[in-house]
């Protein structure tokens, strides 16, 4: 008796080639959606979030030194009074 159908064999071999295509296939869509959407967000001149965190950091450093301006602005008119 054998043990293992030649037709079940062809099929299982055939299943796992039609598996490695199919992953292929949305490895390469995943890439070309990557592509397309990266092309679409830089025409529109969005800003990466790393960009964002920076100017958002520049914009609280620049408060901070004009609240201690204003300050020492009070300070100098108050003395000066």
């Amino acid at each position: 008796m054998q043990t293992r159908n030649r037709f079940l064999d062809d099929v299982s071999q055939l299943m796992t080639n039609a598996m490695g295509v199919a992953q292929g296939a949305r490895t390469e869509a995943e890439t070309a959606v990557k592509s397309l959407m990266d092309r679409w967000l830089a025409d529109r001149d969005f800003v990466t979030r790393e960009e964002f965190d920076a100017v958002r950091a520049m914009a609280q450093k620049a408060r901070e030194e004009n609240d201690a301006l204003k300050a020492r602005i009070e300070a100098l008119e108050t003395r000066g009074s």
